[in-house]
């Protein structure tokens, strides 16, 4: 007598995913480490004395193993001269001008500025796409920005009001602001050769050579010996910030876009200068006002804005 096969529902389409596969949560990870790095070279910078070429430096000598397995993980095809120019030119533009730039700033502004600034960076891109394409601006778009800029203006008031080095902080926003531009060139230059070249691969070659250029910078201008004096802590510090907020997040970002996809994975990331703000608080007890409230708010809100009008 035969039997019927038993009636069991079958849910493997429909059960939801354990946490650390959620592309959800991965990207809520990846955008809590992005914004501990600035957590972790404010702790850096109070441990001793080190310089900002210094710290990238221990930074990316320590990511650099990492980045060398992306490009391994990744594989491909060989690229061309022209490929390799285009990796060359964005790993000088990206990872290395936009990173040392960014931690020169951090020297004299608060962690929450810093990411509120680097948050910026859509609006400039959106401005270069504009004057690269001579596409002009809807008003939509003027006003998104207009919310962005005048929340940069609260927090910056916010970190004048909380120091007394005046000039100091309008040059290390200065400096920061300059990151932003530089990692907005390196984004656009993404949209061409990820496609070609793979999203993990870009991210792993573009890491790579710019771990050369930073560490030919070091070497080039300070002896390597000072890093044997550097204190333990600094160290302790650097791996972190390499482990946590370079290579950790980069590969969670890769797998959320991969469960996600680009844009939905890009809006959790909106998260991040939440973060960054809240870390300050707790863990370098950096002054509370409403007018670094006010200017996070705008400038979510700003951002947000443009992304919708885009759409």
């Amino acid at each position: 007598m035969s039997h019927a096969p038993s009636a069991r529902p079958h849910f493997a389409n429909t059960e939801t995913p354990p946490w650390w596969q959620d592309g959800r949560n991965l990207a809520l990870l990846a955008a809590a480490g992005f914004s501990l790095k600035a957590i972790f070279v404010k702790l850096a910078y109070a441990a001793g004395p080190v310089d900002a070429i210094t710290l990238l430096a221990l930074r990316m000598l320590l990511a650099l193993p990492a980045f060398i397995w992306l490009v391994y993980k990744a594989g491909g095809t060989r690229l061309s001269s022209g490929d390799w120019l285009g990796m060359l030119l964005l790993g000088l533009v990206g990872y290395y001008l936009s990173s040392l730039f960014d931690f020169i700033g951090l020297q004299t502004i608060s962690a929450g500025l810093e990411r509120l600034i680097l948050f910026t960076y859509p609006t400039l891109v959106l401005l270069m796409e504009a004057v690269w394409r001579r596409k002009p601006i809807g008003a939509r778009v003027w006003l998104g920005m207009g919310l962005t800029y005048l929340g940069l203006l609260a927090a910056f008031w916010h970190d004048l009001i909380h120091t007394q080095a005046s000039l100091a902080v309008l040059i290390g926003a200065g400096w920061v602001f300059l990151s932003s531009l530089s990692y907005s060139v390196y984004y656009l230059g993404t949209g061409r050769y990820v496609q070609r070249v793979g999203a993990m691969r870009l991210a792993g070659l573009s890491g790579s050579l710019a771990c050369g250029f930073v560490l030919a910078h070091f070497a080039a201008t300070r002896p390597l010996a000072s890093l044997a004096q550097l204190a333990p802590a600094i160290w302790g510090w650097s791996l972190a910030m390499a482990l946590f907020s370079t290579v950790l997040p980069i590969w969670l970002a890769a797998r959320a876009v991969a469960a996600l996809g680009a844009s939905k994975a890009a809006a959790m990331g909106t998260i991040g200068p939440v973060l960054t703000i809240v870390f300050g608080w707790f863990i370098l007890s950096e002054p509370f006002s409403w007018a670094q409230l006010l200017g996070l708010a705008l400038v979510l809100g700003g951002v947000s804005w443009i992304s919708r009008s885009k759409q």
